[in-house]
């Protein structure tokens, strides 16, 4: 899921401290908020942006093509299915510890409506220079900077260090995607490189893992065949064998999910793959500093 400052965005839990405190910041950074929704409270406004009841009544006056959700876990379904109801084709899905079964209910719904789900228990996405949506510090200039480097991170704070490395270096990123760490996830890993390998504006891609699930092992068979670079940091391999660390997504189980695994499958598909996150832009061939 990649976005524009052409694309508009609704906020869906606008009224609350942490969905205005960053609707704020996404406005700031040029990203276009057109309408914010809170059960009852239609009519309002937050910064001069019009609150509506649901997303469907916000669709009747604003055309949206992306839903960001500031809503509590046990909300999270309904606004995501009014926000795919109410022809909404992009979602980022912020929201932690929603039930797993209202998860697959949202992405059945999705998938059969079209629509993409960033997340859930994302970080959201940043295209620097473009629009932010989400709780990244694209503000920030020594974080965030337009480049041509395409970041896939399931974890948000080791995605932020490896783009605050990138800056650091001289380079700047093409696009940030926040896949989020649970284990049903309407992005993969997969398909968030496939969506940086299309374009045009990318020209390599890191991908910053971690142990537990399969989704960079399952990437592997793609990146074997992709022209442009991959560079590669898997966190937690130095857990013990069978720990659960971090996200909920990080459980390994029957040897796939471990972290040499997934180093051995990254590496035969011609990925690079280092140890620290401090040694990414050197292997991306920025000089060293």
């Amino acid at each position: 899921m990649l976005i524009t400052n052409q694309d508009t965005v609704i906020v869906q839990g606008i009224t609350g401290r942490q969905g205005s405190f960053w609707t704020r910041r996404m406005t700031e950074y040029g990203t276009r908020v057109v309408a914010g929704t809170s059960p009852g409270r239609g009519g309002q406004a937050v910064d001069g942006i019009p609150v509506y009841g649901s997303v469907a009544e916000a669709a009747r006056e604003h055309a949206v093509d992306v839903s960001v959700l500031f809503v509590p876990p046990l909300a999270a379904r309904a606004a995501a299915l009014d926000a795919i109801g109410s022809g909404v084709r992009k979602i980022v899905f912020l929201t932690e510890h929603v039930p797993y079964h209202d998860v697959m209910e949202v992405l059945t719904e999705a998938r059969e409506a079209g629509a993409q789900v960033l997340g859930p228990n994302t970080a959201g996405l940043v295209v620097p220079g473009q629009a932010t949506v989400g709780i990244m510090p694209a503000f920030a200039a020594n974080v965030f900077r337009p480049g041509r480097v395409g970041v896939v991170s399931r974890s948000g704070s080791l995605g932020t260090l490896v783009a605050l490395n990138l800056v650091g270096a001289g380079l700047g990123q093409s696009a940030f995607l926040g896949i989020g760490g649970d284990p049903i996830l309407g992005t993969t890993t997969l398909d968030a490189i496939a969506a940086l390998d299309a374009d045009p504006g990318t020209d390599a891609v890191v991908v910053v893992g971690e142990i537990g699930g399969t989704m960079e092992e399952d990437a592997a068979d793609y990146i074997r065949g992709m022209s442009k670079p991959v560079v590669a940091f898997i966190a937690g391999r130095s857990a013990p064998p069978g720990r659960r660390m971090g996200h909920a997504g990080a459980i390994v189980s029957g040897g796939r999910g471990e972290g040499e695994s997934k180093v051995r499958a990254l590496t035969a598909a011609g990925a690079t793959v280092v140890d620290l996150p401090s040694e990414i832009p050197a292997a991306l061939g920025a000089p060293g500093r």
